[in-house]
């Protein structure tokens, strides 16, 4: 663990201590707003889902949502055909 004298660019709370030595202090999160950026602002271990109306490229069915924003849509897969692949 690093030492030193930081402070969050989110909330301004003082970081005393990081796993790593930061090359730039910019940009530096303290834990809780470290986590509630990276769990898309819910509570801890909740996943973000897009929305959107997609069709699965195996079997044509509708998809309404997903754990990921795709940058391609032909090769999407429902989570029956994600299963059985």
């Amino acid at each position: 663990m690093h030492q030193g004298n930081w402070s969050c660019s989110s909330c301004n709370k003082a970081i005393t201590e990081l796993p790593f030595e930061p090359n730039r202090t910019d940009g530096l999160l303290c834990i809780d707003c470290f986590k509630n950026k990276n769990s898309g602002g819910g509570t801890q271990g909740e996943k973000k889902m897009f929305e959107g109306d997609w069709k699965c490229g195996t079997c044509g069915a509708e998809i309404k949502k997903l754990p990921f924003q795709p940058r391609e849509t032909g090769n999407l897969k429902c989570l029956d055909c994600y299963k059985n692949k």
